[in-house]
């Protein structure tokens, strides 16, 4: 992408159908928009376009948002990355770099987060509230007047509805969970160290 494509930026009128095929590979491919198809982009952005023609730009365009997106590019990886693409045959214009590099300042945070949320397999902690009663029921009199903690943990996906799970502990079940966090938070330690 060399200074120079950076310092003289496309004219506007030239880099917005570039920025909205971008923004559209963005919708339908990260943020789950139905709505965008090949037609629709075609129709809106290229409307003189021929159909292989858009349909190449839509190719090279999306496979390299992927590679973008995939590797998490920081300023400097998508700079060395858009002037590797711009020296090859068959690559893009630096007038494209630019424009991708625009494109990419505006939806790194949220592209990272959407891939982050599609990989996920399960439900999530979303939140966690805890508070300690004291037993005024029991089936042993024993057990009348001992602390409880009690656990409210709140599950989930982003955009869908959450499971609640509430769970009581005693004070052994309690020291037995609070030593098998300390078990997994070791472990964590010692893997991020690691690497």
């Amino acid at each position: 992408m060399a200074a120079t494509a950076q310092q003289q930026p496309p004219p506007p009128e030239a880099a917005k159908p570039l920025l909205g095929l971008l923004n559209g590979i963005a919708q339908a491919t990260y943020y789950g928009n139905t709505e965008i198809t090949q037609e629709l982009l075609r129709d809106q952005l290229y409307p003189e376009a021929a159909a292989q023609e858009f349909g190449a730009l839509l190719a090279k365009m999306t496979g390299i948002v992927k590679s973008i997106a995939s590797a998490d590019m920081d300023s400097n990886q998508l700079e060395a990355f858009l002037t590797a693409q711009t020296k090859k045959p068959g690559g893009i214009t630096p007038d494209q770099a630019a424009v991708i590099a625009k494109f990419w300042k505006n939806h790194r945070v949220k592209i990272r987060e959407s891939l982050i949320n599609q990989s996920k397999w399960g439900n999530t902690l979303k939140n966690i509230n805890w508070r300690v009663d004291l037993k005024s029921q029991s089936r042993h009199i024993h057990q009348l007047n001992s602390p409880v903690a009690i656990v409210e943990m709140e599950l989930g996906k982003n955009g869908q509805e959450s499971e609640f799970l509430t769970l009581e502990f005693d004070e052994i079940k309690l020291n037995q969970m609070l030593k098998k966090l300390s078990e997994i938070g070791d472990s964590i330690t010692s893997l991020t160290q690691a690497s």
